[in-house]
């Protein structure tokens, strides 16, 4: 009899572990701070060079274990731009569909939990390097881009979105 108690018993402490291994793995994976739309706030922004955009709002979904990113923005003189790409933080480059004015590819790696860095390339040359910065609350986003644009001008831009 006390044999059939030791087997359950362990039998037990097993399925316990078990559950508590698998419990501790789906809190550990918090989800990615970057999912959900932002917008900028152009007040708190600064552009050089400028004009900066009327507006930019900027979409993150996670697709599997990929990310997809969809910019859409309008621009000091009326034009619009729609451009998206969808990588794994895997420093790989990636195509850009639409009107992206820093290039063809992405390629994303993220540097800390609350930190991304893309570089855009535009015929296998680097265009500009982005490194996105979550703050703590993750209520707002701080994007420092620094490269050239589509026109051949050296950038600095930093631009900070609020997620809606």
């Amino acid at each position: 009899m006390q044999v059939k108690v030791i087997r359950g018993y362990r039998r037990s402490t097993r399925a316990a572990v078990l559950v508590t291994l698998l419990a501790g793995s789906v809190f550990a994976q918090a989800p990615d701070p970057i999912i959900g739309v932002w917008k900028a706030n152009v007040a708190k922004s600064t552009y050089d060079p400028g004009p900066p955009s009327k507006s930019t709002t900027t979409k993150y979904e996670m697709i599997g274990d990929k990310i997809k990113v969809t910019t859409d923005s309008v621009q000091a003189d009326g034009t619009t731009r729609h451009y998206e790409s969808t990588c794994a933080y895997d420093g790989k480059d990636c195509p850009i569909t639409g009107n992206s004015p820093y290039g063809d590819t992405v390629a994303r790696t993220r540097v800390d939990a609350r930190t991304i860095r893309s570089v855009n390339k535009k015929a296998g040359k680097v265009t500009a390097t982005q490194t996105s910065v979550i703050a703590p609350d993750g209520k707002t986003r701080t994007l420092t881009t620094t490269g050239v644009n589509a026109a051949g001008q050296k950038v600095h831009n930093v631009t900070v979105y609020e997620k809606q």
